[in-house]
């Protein structure tokens, strides 16, 4: 093991750029939520501006005794070239009639989740952040309306925000998380990672698919396999054993003894030399020449419902990430 410093290793050259998936999740009162995200296209910049944390020095015996600071804040600032309808809320405008907007009027919270690139110096596609904020309200901001000229500027839409922690258990309340995705290495913690992301930004509803089953050719039971038999469009497994009423071991025949419990058996061959009259033995079944058996190719894949972006409270990020190996 070597504890000299060294720098600018290749790989460890990173930075972080850009900025993309924004998501707007408008409070809902009625339940407490972050719920019905909706994407926010034309993004160009969040810009987070913490603040507090400052000295307050203090003085006893003619000395600097101890440094307390100030209670720490978040803020942000948002710039873009649009926004989702749903943004009019947080913005002080509401709409009476369709196309028309009153401004001026009581702002809405709402929970932000945006993302930024992770780069080195091998590739510029390293990994991601996400930065999940809660608890925010947006202030007036000024638009600049200007003349077409030789050069035209779509206008860009700024604002302020300011933020109320939430809680987190064990640590202290927090208006903002971040979640770097090349900390997640193993394939259960990409999953895992998958899973935060489907509730971020939602999903589509599934038909779902049913079950395919295969007709077996084989002239025996394969002990790897598991057996089905069909009545109509119905499936039932087989169960490929039966108990032997033989008084000793045969010749040639292989015995099995069964653990576990029912619709969870496991057989294995037996290691007794001698019959154990305590004990109940198995061995295969011969296959019914009248029968059809079939192994199952494919197990059926439930159809699921479509489900809303939502933003999830720290505790529940933490529960769904829990220890990313």
């Amino acid at each position: 093991m070597s504890w000299k410093l060294s720098w600018d290793k290749t790989g460890e050259r990173r930075y972080e750029n850009g900025v993309d998936h924004g998501v707007l999740y408008p409070y809902q009162a009625n339940t407490a939520t972050f719920d019905k995200g909706v994407a926010w296209n034309g993004l160009i910049s969040v810009t987070e501006t913490p603040s507090g944390a400052e000295s307050n020095a203090q003085y006893a015996d003619n000395i600097k005794y101890l440094d307390l600071l100030s209670a720490e804040q978040f803020g942000a600032t948002i710039e873009c070239f649009t926004y989702p309808d749903e943004w009019e809320l947080c913005d002080g405008s509401v709409s009476p009639v369709d196309g028309v907007n009153i401004r001026q009027q009581a702002r809405s919270t709402f929970g932000l989740s945006y993302r930024t690139n992770i780069g080195n110096d091998i590739t510029s596609d390293l990994g991601y952040k996400l930065h999940l904020v809660y608890n925010c309200k947006a202030t007036p901001s000024e638009r600049a309306y200007n003349t077409v000229n030789d050069s035209p500027e779509a206008l860009q839409f700024s604002y302020e925000v300011s933020t109320t922690p939430v809680n987190v258990t064990g640590y202290k309340s927090t208006s903002i998380l971040t979640i770097d995705s090349t900390r997640f290495v193993s394939d259960e913690a990409k999953a895992k990672l998958t899973n935060l992301e489907n509730v971020l930004y939602g999903q589509n509803a599934t038909e779902g698919s049913p079950a395919v089953y295969a007709l077996d050719e084989g002239a025996t039971f394969d002990i790897t396999k598991t057996y089905y038999t069909k009545s109509g469009e119905t499936y039932t497994e087989f169960v490929i054993f039966e108990a032997t009423s033989d008084p000793t071991f045969q010749p040639g025949t292989t015995y099995y003894e069964r653990t576990g419990s029912a619709g969870n058996y496991t057989y294995t061959p037996t290691a007794d030399d001698t019959m154990d009259s305590s004990k109940t033995y198995y061995v295969l079944k011969a296959k019914d020449s009248a029968t059809e058996y079939y192994t199952l190719v494919s197990p059926a894949v439930p159809a699921t419902e479509a489900v809303a972006a939502r933003l999830p409270f720290p505790d529940e990020v933490i529960s769904i990430l829990g220890s990313n190996g």
